[in-house]
């Protein structure tokens, strides 16, 4: 399971030499795009020549009997590798399944280390680390995210819970703006964007301090946020 760069970065900013080491010797690849994957593979200087690799795409709807059947295409190679189009393959990306069905076939899993956003954005944000979920994407209607964002706001107060999700970089600033229009004054809200990159930005205030702020610019910056609701006391409710 291959770490993918989440952004223009050298590799030895994200990846340990061992690891790409350990990807050097592969020539098998399960990928989620196949383009991007030849990309990393470029940026880590694989010593085989990228047309000589064997690169198979990830079908859109995976079941168990496919992964088995993309695994099995690995012979005569002893090893295969994973890679999602950016972070941690498995890991709110594809590829569980397929470590799933390697697992069923008595195969070695073996998880190399790497970038992940919602780990380095957990770790920058000083939100709680213990207790989190991860949604991915919320609804594009202004209605429905505003009812997403409110429901999941209500679950991190009751929960003392750090909820995490993502948007479309172009769609970034309207996220912003309904987290900003939606959420209580004393909610803390992390912005994390760009991580790993020279123009890494990652800041955490109230929904109040927000407000007052001018908003960041995340216009096509891959970018995560956190947010974590404050508990109110019984006098309060």
């Amino acid at each position: 399971m291959i770490p993918a760069a989440l952004g223009a970065a050298p590799w030895q900013a994200t990846l340990p030499a061992v690891a790409r080491a350990e990807i050097h010797r592969i020539e098998y690849f399960v990928v989620e795009n196949a383009k991007s994957a030849r990309a990393e593979l470029k940026r880590l200087d694989h010593p085989i020549p990228l047309q000589q690799l064997r690169i198979a795409e990830m079908p859109r709807d995976m079941d168990i009997a496919a992964c088995r059947h993309l695994l099995e295409a690995a012979a005569p190679a002893d090893r295969t590798g994973v890679l999602s189009e950016a972070g941690c393959p498995g890991v709110a990306d594809p590829g569980a399944l397929l470590a799933r069905a390697a697992h069923e076939m008595g195969w070695q899993v073996r998880p190399l280390v790497g970038p992940s956003s919602i780990l380095l954005a957990l770790m920058a944000s000083g939100l709680d680390g213990q207790h989190f979920a991860f949604h991915g994407y919320l609804p594009v209607d202004e209605g429905a995210r505003r009812h997403k964002l409110l429901e999941l706001e209500a679950q991190s107060r009751r929960e003392r819970r750090t909820q995490l999700f993502i948007e479309t970089p172009y769609r970034n600033r309207k996220m912003f703006d309904a987290l900003i229009a939606a959420c209580a004054p004393d909610s803390l809200l992390c912005v994390a964007a760009d991580l790993t990159m020279a123009s890494e930005f990652v800041r955490t205030q109230t929904i109040a301090a927000w407000r007052k702020s001018d908003a960041p610019d995340l216009d096509k910056r891959p970018a995560i946020f956190a947010l974590l609701a404050q508990a109110r006391s019984r006098t309060a409710r």
